[in-house]
């Protein structure tokens, strides 16, 4: 199976001024794109030749599971974002985080807390577990939750490619703007 870069869900442009067009640019038109061809140069004569990305991400290790991992999440990366993002969540979602986490405003300082303190490259995510119980995890390079048995419903991308050229090394000034993005709506749908 050939994997194509998927389109935006939004005009390259859309999200400015919070992550620029140029960001934007190179996250998604080099990054992203790398990690499509670099999956592509890979998977001919593998046992995941034929695979799906979630099987790729729940069975592959090295460079196919690095290189398809980095697609599924920053494909799901670009969907947690919105130029009309921002807000709270309503409806379950919010009550599923009250629940869990107390308050809105505590758990985002959880998640932004794990996005900020994770070392190096990597992700924060909001998950859901079979039962609905949700909870942050901070998952290295390509991880991804799938491999714990979580439902991931949330993503900040931490490493610095995502950030790094409007914000340079400020890590918590792009995580701080980033709640600016978020599409609550998306999220909701996934709980």
């Amino acid at each position: 199976m050939k994997f194509e870069l998927p389109p935006l869900p939004w005009a390259v442009d859309a999200l400015e001024p919070i992550i620029s067009a140029k960001t934007i640019e190179f996250h998604y038109g080099k990054h992203h794109q790398t990690y499509v061809n670099n999956l592509n140069n890979l998977l001919p004569g593998s046992a995941f030749e034929d695979a799906s990305l979630e099987d790729i991400i729940l069975e592959a290790d090295g460079g196919i599971f690095n290189n398809g991992a980095q697609v599924w999440n920053h494909t799901f990366y670009w969907n947690c974002l919105s130029p009309n993002g921002g807000g709270e969540p309503t409806g379950s979602l919010l009550d599923a985080i009250v629940r869990d986490f107390g308050s809105f405003e505590e758990f985002k300082k959880q998640f932004t807390t794990a996005a900020a303190t994770l070392f190096g490259s990597g992700w924060a995510w909001l998950c859901t577990d079979d039962n609905g119980k949700l909870s942050i995890v901070q998952e290295s390079n390509a991880g991804n939750p799938m491999r714990r048995d979580l439902e991931p419903l949330l993503t900040c991308d931490v490493w610095e490619h995502a950030y790094y050229l409007d914000k340079q090394n400020r890590r918590p000034d792009y995580i701080a703007d980033f709640w600016k993005l978020v599409d609550w709506e998306a999220v909701s749908e996934r709980y």
